[in-house]
């Protein structure tokens, strides 16, 4: 792959876009490169490559599980956001593990742009798990919690 030169200031910007957004990855992509900054991963940069070079660079590897999907009855995030589970700071939390809720209820909310979005029950259940905690950041699709 020849060397990329990277663009500093571009770098920055991008670094400084997530900070400011509460975004955990952005990708920027210029000419058939691209770039790639996340938190706590570092920046990674990429070069578009067909996809068939990328399946066949595994050689004699065993070949690895596909990923599974969100658990059964999982509610998911339908954005990016932080997810906060109580209506304000030390508040009660909108469910708890073991709670009925009923179609429509707010489970959470995500601060996305800075606003607040609620998140409704899809359908009426018990909530059987949480699987994030108060404040963390979310990507499109992570499973929130489980209803049965």
């Amino acid at each position: 792959m020849p060397k990329l030169d990277i663009d500093e200031g571009l770098l920055r910007k991008l670094a400084q876009l997530l900070h400011e957004t509460g975004l955990t990855e952005i990708e920027y992509e210029n000419n058939g490169h691209r770039i790639r900054v996340s938190r706590g991963g570092g920046a990674t940069m990429i070069a578009t490559a067909p996809a068939a070079a990328a399946t066949s660079s595994a050689g004699g590897a065993a070949p690895q599980p596909a990923p599974t999907g969100p658990p059964a009855g999982a509610v998911t995030s339908p954005m990016v956001g932080t997810v906060y589970l109580a209506p304000e700071p030390g508040a009660e939390p909108f469910v708890k593990t073991g709670d009925k809720v009923k179609k429509g209820q707010t489970l959470l909310i995500i601060e996305a742009m800075k606003v607040m979005n609620p998140i409704p029950a899809p359908e009426a259940g018990t909530v059987e798990a949480i699987l994030i905690n108060d404040g963390q950041p979310v990507e499109y699709g992570e499973p929130l919690l489980v209803l049965r």
